[in-house]
């Protein structure tokens, strides 16, 4: 058990856990999560920790295919300037290692914004806190567990 499968027991959600076999050499994990469990990369979306003006840290949460715009993030946090935030400082906020990070069962609660599109889908899958490990629930309930709200976050 992972503290992303821990938080969506305990919150009495429904979910499912989907396992498969990492590749250390993927060169995109989202991607290849989406590929070895023959799903629809717009269903698998992926989870980053931004910094927010240099001071604080937010989670962008969004499909695999896609590549965060930082100006949309910022301006979904109210804030001025987003960038990548640093690895240590992710692994630190998170409790998760880089490329296993899940937005469920963080150490610390950040804001977190899920990309529009994840309203038309039944279920997204996210990371459930480790590489080879999604979980699979519905958008309104991962949006419950993180205290989050649904952004444009890409072009």
């Amino acid at each position: 058990m992972t503290p992303a499968i821990n938080s969506a027991t305990k919150a009495k959600i429904s979910y499912q856990i989907h396992e498969y076999s990492h590749d250390p050499a993927a060169e995109s994990y989202g991607l290849e999560a989406a590929e070895k469990l023959g799903l629809d990369p717009k269903q698998v979306f992926k989870t980053l920790v931004v910094s927010l003006d240099g001071k604080s840290l937010a989670v962008a949460i969004l499909p695999v295919e896609t590549q965060l715009n930082m100006k949309l993030i910022a301006k979904a946090a109210g804030a001025k300037k987003a960038a990548m935030a640093d690895k240590n400082d992710v692994m630190r906020s998170s409790g998760y290692v880089l490329g296993g990070v899940s937005p469920l069962g963080q150490k610390k609660l950040l804001p977190t914004f899920l990309h529009h599109s994840a309203e038309a889908q039944p279920t997204i899958f996210v990371s459930a806190g480790r590489r080879g490990l999604e979980i699979e629930l519905a958008p309104q309930d991962l949006l419950q567990l993180t205290r989050g709200k649904f952004a444009e976050l890409v072009i």
